[in-house]
């Protein structure tokens, strides 16, 4: 039994992963972390999440001392803001732990990204550079070698899975840009209350108009320049995002569906819908996901991917990521 520990357990993300730890067989959840001044210190997770009454009550323990954390660790997913994991993924890493981090601490090989993008100056390139991209349908390979995973945003997840079979496949004419319009539910924005997340304050709205750092992530990690505007919904949970691409000269709609079919033949957490069809919320929702759907109109295509932004967005990704890693089944404790 591997010995997995989760730093910023009290969220949404965290409550997620912590069902999950504790349904895998070969994994065992030996502690369950929040920051050392947090008001749910002490507080048993269940207090906080009723799913998971009777199934996990241990206590959320202030994190005091990571090294001392690190040494009874063989896993540790870092659920946490992005400064604090680029503080405290180095400390874990040096014991020996394996990392998953879900913040955007290690996602883009650029010093300057963090600087414009999230307001600190990265000190460990070299784990910047180490560091795999946790995109697990696309990346397993070297996620299977890496010890630390920087698993991607939930928009870039969306968005990527959508694009990528095909901008690999040169099926795109790339000097019209992609345009992804993505909309989430309002549990993206964190359990902490705030006038911007109150479900009876939020209006559908665009926001990081040309400034969401999500986009240079997307750009990076696809290849390609995209557009890139986020929106935030009256909803829970999940995110649709509604991309428009310029098809390359004689692309046909049967080489889309060959290119996207193809790519995710073995993929079993994302599901090619055909031509016509569109993704919808309602199919992802509290699963570990992706649906995508296309439709072509002669250089024009428009493609939709479902995710629910917790889980495929945040904590079943991981999850992929850690039984790759492991040489666990891919669907162990996520469906």
């Amino acid at each position: 039994m591997l010995k997995t520990v989760i730093v910023g357990a009290s969220g949404y993300t965290g409550a997620e992963l912590t069902k999950m730890v504790h349904l895998h067989p070969e994994l065992e959840l030996s502690g369950l972390y929040v920051s050392e001044n947090s008001a749910d210190a002490l507080t048993p997770i269940s207090d906080l999440h009723g799913t998971l009454k009777g199934l996990v009550d241990l206590p959320l323990q202030p994190l005091k001392d990571v090294a001392a954390v690190a040494k009874g660790a063989d896993i540790v997913l870092l659920a946490t803001a992005h400064e604090v994991s680029h503080n405290i993924a180095p400390t874990f890493l040096a014991e020996g732990c394996k990392v998953f981090d879900l913040s955007g601490a290690f996602r883009v090989q650029s010093d300057s990204f963090y600087t414009h993008y999230y307001g600190f100056a990265h000190q460990y390139g070299e784990w910047l550079e180490k560091a795999v991209y946790g995109l697990a349908e696309w990346n397993d390979a070297a996620i299977a070698q890496a010890d630390l995973v920087a698993v991607p945003g939930c928009y870039p997840t969306a968005s990527q899975l959508a694009l990528k079979p095909l901008v690999d496949a040169g099926l795109l004419d790339l000097n019209q840009w992609p345009v992804i319009n993505a909309v989430s539910g309002v549990s993206g924005a964190g359990r902490k209350a705030s006038m911007i997340n109150s479900f009876c304050e939020v209006s559908l709205h665009a926001y990081g108009v040309f400034t969401h750092r999500h986009q240079p992530e997307i750009a990076a990690h696809l290849g390609c320049d995209v557009i890139f505007t986020p929106h935030l919904g009256n909803f829970k949970r999940g995110i649709l995002a509604t991309i428009t691409a310029k098809l390359a000269d004689g692309v046909s709609v049967e080489q889309i569906t060959e290119a996207l079919t193809t790519a995710y033949a073995d993929k079993p957490f994302v599901r090619p819908l055909g031509a016509g069809q569109s993704a919808k919320l309602q199919s992802v929702q509290n699963t570990g996901f992706c649906d995508i759907g296309w439709a072509v109109k002669g250089q024009h295509i428009i493609l939709t991917s479902a995710i629910d932004n917790l889980l495929k967005g945040a904590a079943s990704q991981a999850m992929q990521c850690v039984n790759i890693r492991f040489g666990f089944p891919v669907l162990t404790a996520i469906v």
